[in-house]
């Protein structure tokens, strides 16, 4: 795994920011970091890139401890915080070649590198102007181009849309997608259609806790819409075996989950010809990422 985060803890005096949570990351995946305002997803990220100290448990990268290895885990991370800090005055290719250096890129891989990093991130056009003057979507390019100049290969980034228009949005998302698919990229957001357009996993962090994980399009235990030709009774549905849940969620329409759905979908099937009701349609309803962070987060 690129990127481990096991048991880490985070305390900012008596409150407990981040508690005992564990994740991993692996190359050629766009990791979600999910939560509310407050979660405690900012305050990972700065433990993960070695900005914060950790009370407890342990970050690797690449497999070097963060605490123990600093300077030689921050030059295998790309890190672009949520308020993107960039020196104004300077013009674009000056900047990169600036944070190149601090990583220790230098010769004649430095200009290869710059070069590298304005194409990749579409910033050609805007070279030659001061960063001062660029918009905001294109001082956010400027920030990612930075993450990569020195070829890391984790990416982390804190709500790398934020502030943006939505033609800005489909554009860093796009790019992130790109990069994502050679590199390990760890996303922070609270924007759950930002996972959904990007992400192939998503953890979701409520209140300093992990309160779910999984991959993004198969999120948790699907329902089932069933439509039938007569009211049904309910116990004797939940009785059946395979079933999990089940209400009405119209006339003659219900809501199922099941525990098996190959034994439920069987069991459902017996009820029906043995108690003469037709069964008019039986359609699996995804559950929404959307639906899941409520869930998870209580909101």
């Amino acid at each position: 795994m690129s990127l481990v985060i096991d048991k880490l803890t985070k305390k900012y005096g008596s409150t407990l920011a981040v508690d005992a949570i564990s994740f991993q990351a692996q190359p050629g995946q766009v990791l979600g970091f999910l939560g509310p305002n407050g979660a405690g997803k900012s305050t990972t990220m700065k433990v993960a890139t070695g900005y914060l100290r950790a009370d407890a448990g342990q970050v690797t990268v690449m497999g070097k401890p963060v605490e123990a290895e600093g300077m030689a885990t921050k030059a295998l991370i790309g890190y672009l915080p949520e308020h993107n800090p960039l020196y104004l005055d300077m013009y674009v290719p000056e900047y990169l070649a600036f944070s190149g250096k601090t990583y220790g890129v230098g010769g004649a891989l430095l200009p290869k590198r710059v070069a590298e990093a304005i194409d990749r991130t579409g910033l050609q056009a805007e070279r030659h102007k001061k960063i001062g003057a660029l918009s905001k979507g294109y001082r956010q390019r400027v920030g990612l181009a930075q993450t990569l100049v020195h070829n890391p290969p984790v990416l982390i980034l804190d709500e790398p849309t934020t502030g943006l228009d939505p033609n800005q949005i489909l554009e860093i998302r796009a790019l992130i997608r790109q990069i994502g698919a050679e590199k390990t990229v760890v996303l922070s957001t609270h924007i759950m259609q930002e996972v959904e357009a990007v992400c192939n996993r998503y953890v979701i962090i409520n209140k300093g806790k992990i309160a779910a994980e999984g991959d993004v399009g198969q999120q948790g235990n699907p329902t089932f819409s069933l439509e039938v030709d007569k009211p049904l009774d309910l116990d004797a549905l939940l009785a059946l075996e395979g079933i999990a849940s089940a209400r009405m969620a119209g006339k003659y329409t219900y809501a199922l989950t099941f525990t098996d759905e190959r034994t439920g979908r069987a069991a459902l099937l017996r009820h029906c010809a043995d108690n003469n009701i037709d069964l008019r349609s039986l359609t699996r309803q995804a559950q929404s990422l959307e639906e899941i962070f409520r869930q998870a987060t209580g909101a």
